[in-house]
């Protein structure tokens, strides 16, 4: 392998001459410790090198070897339930060898190579087999699985390499052209190195399979983000929805809770692996992810949520070379799992620090700048970040996806700045953050002034199969809550009782969305997770008060008697609206039924008593004047 010397060194930025027959993206291993390194740029005989470990005593005139390979991850069963850096070491490896402190040059094995799993071999391929077939070794070809959890079970398939990469093989090449299956490894207790199958091109496909991190892993088919990534947070599922493989980004200043709002995401998600990212936060708050995920108990199963979580963690201390490539490892870890027919979720928190690190990189390397520092190259690295996420069709047969969360650390909060707008870019789901919410303690506290989904439109389907009223009562809502605002500024002006009732009922209506529906209390163990048929049916009773009062104050009735309504207790309905989100169970659907029998009853009496000094019939837009009809129509 190619090997030279250095010859000028600039932080993580090293030059050495004697690397021209190496490759770009080549990983080297720099100085007597070898720390791992990558080469970014060749230039005739010399090569530029990022290093991804503390360099500190790194010397000019220092051996540089070329490994002939570019940075890549080793995927296969272990993988689950364990606390990366940005390059694959782990973490709790070497804090047992080494202490709290990582020394320059410290190595761990990424799977635990004596650590013995239960092979099972595929029951469709060894029936083949063993009737004499000729099974190619086909990208994607299942092998075999083995129970990396109770919640997870890992598939053992062919790599999908594609033609000329190299990338993926086990030992030798495995998956040529031509090479078929003639080996299958029999039911039994297998490494990460064991062979799971040989070929007739002298190859094996192991357990356990190397994949370059820059290189996306293909897939089969790539299908429309019609189904949604269900969060159990009304905000986001309601109004503004987030697809299976679709990207999204929270954009926010420090302390409106970004973090907190991903965290509530990954535990209530429906995806089935979780990958954390932190990427470049203060040492604290990833020391809070480590120490409670492990303790969150999993929804499904009631098992640990590590059960089904990697966790990458590369704090703001680590080498900024890592950091940047830290993302890059965990999109191809879940790409992993999503070729095994999984939908992962990636926590990606938080860009604005990649950003930053590129830029820093990008400085030691005297590259043109752009606007505020960050090279010109930034949109095109999100670009290539953000487009990894999708739902496919894997060469399996089984459908997966990669969804993509990725937290923005405006400073000041200010979402002109470039990485934010970028970020816009390539995004269909933007949730921004407000301060004044998250203030006001108002969680999650996602701005729905600011905020959009462009999914919307591609998940109704799927939304009216749980309730046909999702599309139109969501686009009342949001309208309500849009007037709203624009009152708000006119009370500011002259006071509220200067407004007709109509507009004060705006008023008081869009004080029960925020109260009863926008805001979710993640400590109350009703409130914390909102079942889809729970969240509709929550605004949609919020939005029939509405429609019905307004009925009401057109027959003459006063907002006070309409906010004096009583409902079963003897308290104001408008209250028992807000309370209602805690006090209905997701699994009692009679409870939000009885609650809906009482409101309009209550709404009823009242529209009769006004009703019959009014000629006319002035009737409401949507909703039936009597429980009976608005029962018959849902």
């Amino acid at each position: 392998m190619p090997s030279g010397r250095i010859k000028r060194i600039s932080g993580p930025i090293i030059r050495a001459s004697g690397l021209g027959e190496a490759g770009l993206f080549d990983v080297v291993e720099v100085g007597g410790k070898r720390l791992i390194g990558e080469i970014i740029r060749l230039e005739n005989d010399e090569a530029v090198i990022q290093v991804y470990e503390d360099e500190t005593g790194l010397t000019v005139g220092a051996e540089v070897n070329s490994t002939g390979r570019p940075l890549s991850v080793l995927l296969g069963p272990g993988l689950i339930g364990t606390i990366y850096d940005g390059i694959q070491r782990p973490l709790e490896l070497l804090y047992r060898e080494n202490g709290a402190f990582m020394a320059s040059g410290s190595r761990g094995a990424p799977l635990d190579p004596e650590k013995t799993w239960h092979f099972e071999p595929d029951p469709a391929l060894a029936e083949r087999l063993s009737q004499g077939e000729r099974v190619r070794a086909e990208p994607g070809l299942i092998l075999g699985r083995v129970a990396e959890t109770e919640s997870i079970t890992c598939t053992i398939m062919a790599p999908p390499s594609p033609a000329g990469t190299g990338a993926g093989s086990g030992s030798g090449p495995g998956t040529g052209p031509g090479a078929y299956i003639t080996e299958l490894h029999p039911a039994g207790d297998v490494t990460a190195n064991t062979a799971a199958a040989r070929t007739s091109d002298g190859g094996e496909i192991t357990v356990a399979q190397w994949w370059p991190v820059r290189l996306a892993r293909p897939g089969a088919e790539r299908l429309l983000p019609d189904q949604p990534l269900i969060t159990g947070q009304r905000v986001i599922d309601v109004f503004f929805p987030l697809s299976r493989g679709g990207t999204a980004a929270i954009p926010g200043g420090f302390g409106t809770g970004k973090t907190m709002t991903q965290h509530a995401v990954a535990k209530w998600c429906d995806a089935d692996v979780i990958v954390y990212i932190g990427c470049g936060e203060r040492g604290n708050e990833m020391t809070e992810v480590l120490t409670e995920f492990p303790q969150l108990s999993d929804p499904r199963t009631g098992r640990s949520l590590m059960e089904r979580t990697i966790l990458i963690a590369n704090t703001s201390n680590m080498p900024v070379a890592a950091r940047e490539v830290s993302i890059y490892t965990g999109v191809t870890l879940a790409e992993f799992y999503r070729d095994m027919g999984y939908h992962v979720a990636i926590m990606a928190d938080s860009t604005s620090r990649w950003a930053e690190a590129l830029r820093e990189l990008s400085g030691r390397m005297e590259e043109m700048p752009a606007e505020e520092g960050f090279p010109a190259y930034l949109p095109t690295r999100l670009a290539e970040f953000y487009e990894r996420a999708g739902r496919v069709r894997t060469f399996s047969g089984a459908e997966g996806s990669v969804s993509i969360i990725g937290a923005v650390s405006p400073p000041g909060g200010d979402f002109s700045e470039p990485v934010t707008q970028h970020t816009k870019r390539f995004i269909r789901c933007f949730w921004a953050l407000d301060r004044d919410l998250a203030n006001a303690r108002h969680y999650p506290a996602i701005s729905w002034t600011d905020s959009y989904s462009e999914y919307a439109g591609e998940v109704e389907p799927w939304w009216e199969s749980v309730n046909p009223r999702w599309a139109p009562v969501r686009r009342e809502a949001l309208d309500l809550l849009k007037r709203e605002q624009r009152l708000e500024e006119i009370v500011r002006l002259i006071g509220p009782d200067a407004l007709p009732d109509d507009q004060r009922l705006v008023l008081l209506v869009a004080e029960i969305i925020k109260n009863g529906f926008l805001q979710q209390n993640s400590f109350d163990a009703v409130d914390a997770y909102c079942a889809p048929a729970k969240q509709v049916r929550l605004l949609e009773l919020i939005m029939e008060f509405y429609e019905r009062s307004q009925v009401c104050i057109k027959l003459g009735a006063p907002l006070l008697k309409i906010s004096g309504l009583t409902g079963p207790g003897g308290a104001p309905l408008r209250e028992q609206l807000s309370r209602l989100k805690s006090e209905a169970d997701n699994r009692d659907p009679e409870a939000l039924a009885d609650f809906g029998q009482a409101l309009r009853g209550a709404l009823d009496e009242l529209e009769r008593s006004y009703r019959q000094n009014t000629a006319g019939d002035p009737a409401p837009r949507g909703w039936a004047s009597s429980g009976e009809q608005a029962d018959e129509r849902r």
